[in-house]
């Protein structure tokens, strides 16, 4: 059988499963409620949120909610044979954008949750894509990331947390002739290079937002002569990127992956990493009493430039059809009730989307709160272009000594591609509003 046949047939196989799965829990429970399928795409997090379905569901007798976490595919294969979940809850990247373009999910603009939602957030929501009147998807945590780094490391060698270009060599040099590595590089795992070096040195660099609009506006004739592009605009951040990979990390980064860093930092190798606070967790598996610290990396002089990464980690959606809008609703109100998306937030080290949530209360993460309230922040550049633009696999590419003009120019020339095949927004829609 071939690589393609083999790919079809398990593609039917899990459709077919998933026509079964919903024409199960479509309709009432044994206990005459109105039942719902909820989808949920964070594996780490399935033991709190299976929990939190569990108390809804004691809490009222008019919905029952069921869980599913079989993953992305499973729901876009569902979306394809008319008979999506009711609500899903899932990280909010270009894949699941994809409904969100074709406005294939409800208006949430009315819900209470809406309201809730700090405005500035919406921006970074769409430049993912948008169907025009309609707030297709709500942010239910983000996560925010930056430079880890070793307080106790910092506080011996007379370091204060650098806030400028100039002030960040100087506290590589510093460490550097004390011996210590300034910066520990994973360069094996491609996605470590590029969420920490490539997204941080860019968008230390330049506005992410504006960046990607103006792109946009270029579509396919995003080249050598466009008022904006990757080898225009990107070629000083990588510049100095490349400057701090080549001359201010361990000998070894080439070789050494994800694990091998956590490990590493933990056992007070090196300064500074640039990961996400993901890594605490694996770091505290070695010294769980490490005191550490977080800062964005300053790629400017201007220490106004600073900002940090978030991606928008999880948002909730609705399709649009779902037979079973108003139970669906309800449980969605329900997710963003203040104890609930605070104590999932917490429980994740992310930071809540609503107006009246509190700053984070875990040290570690402290550092970035005061650019998060002020709306310092951006999205990744790695996480804004289609998966079809291998982006993590150009970063590595650059740190492993690529030439980055050529690579730039690469990308240009992918995006140019993709977006004079691209249909025009709503072209695909055959949903209409709920």
């Amino acid at each position: 059988m071939s690589a393609k046949s083999a790919r079809a047939l398990r593609w039917a196989a899990g459709a077919a499963a998933l026509a079964l799965i919903g024409s199960g829990l479509a309709g009432c429970s044994s206990d005459g409620r109105e039942t719902i399928r909820f989808t949920f795409s964070k594996r780490e997090a399935i033991e709190f949120m299976t929990k939190l379905v569990a108390d809804y569901n004691a809490s009222q007798d008019d919905v029952r909610v069921e869980i599913d976490t079989s993953g992305v595919d499973v729901v876009s294969a569902s979306f394809v044979r008319g008979n999506p979940p009711d609500i899903m809850l899932a990280n909010y990247n270009y894949e699941v954008a994809r409904f969100v373009q074709r406005c294939a999910l409800s208006d949430l603009s009315k819900t209470d949750a809406a309201q809730r939602v700090r405005e500035d957030l919406q921006p970074l929501m769409e430049q993912y894509g948008a169907c025009e009147g309609r707030t297709s998807a709500l942010p239910y945590s983000v996560m925010a990331a930056s430079v880890i780094y070793n307080k106790q490391i910092f506080e011996e060698q007379g370091l204060e947390v650098p806030r400028t270009w100039d002030e960040l060599l100087a506290v590589c040099d510093a460490l550097k002739d004390a011996g210590i590595t300034p910066i520990y590089g994973t360069f094996k795992d491609d996605w470590t290079v590029g969420q920490g070096w490539y997204d941080y040195s860019v968008g230390g660099s330049l506005d992410v937002l504006d960046f990607f609009d103006a792109l946009a506006k270029e579509g396919a004739d995003v080249g050598p002569d466009s008022k904006v592009s990757f080898q225009k605009n990107f070629a000083e951040p990588m510049d100095r990127m490349l400057q701090l990979a080549e001359n201010y990390t361990n000998d070894d980064a080439p070789s050494r992956g994800y694990g091998d860093g956590n490990l590493a930092f933990a056992k007070g190798e090196a300064a500074m990493y640039l990961q996400g606070p993901w890594a605490f967790t694996e770091i505290a598996k070695t010294d769980p009493d490490l005191d550490l610290g977080t800062f964005p990396l300053p790629m400017t002089d201007d220490p106004d430039d600073l900002a940090v990464r978030v991606n928008m980690d999880l948002a909730v959606m609705i399709p649009a059809e779902s037979q079973h809008h108003d139970a669906a609703r309800d449980f969605l109100e329900y997710l963003y009730e203040p104890e609930h998306i605070q104590e999932y937030n917490a429980s994740q080290l992310g930071f809540t989307p609503t107006k009246d949530a509190p700053a984070p209360d875990d040290p570690r993460i402290a550092g970035m709160i005061e650019y998060y309230d002020d709306g310092d922040i951006y999205q990744g550049p790695s996480v804004l272009v289609p998966k079809t633009i291998p982006v993590f696999n150009y970063a590595q590419a650059m740190v492993l000594g690529a030439d980055p003009d050529r690579i730039l120019a690469t990308m240009d020339a992918d995006w140019a591609r993709i977006a004079f095949r691209a249909p025009a927004p709503g072209s695909e829609t055959k949903e209409s509003a709920q």
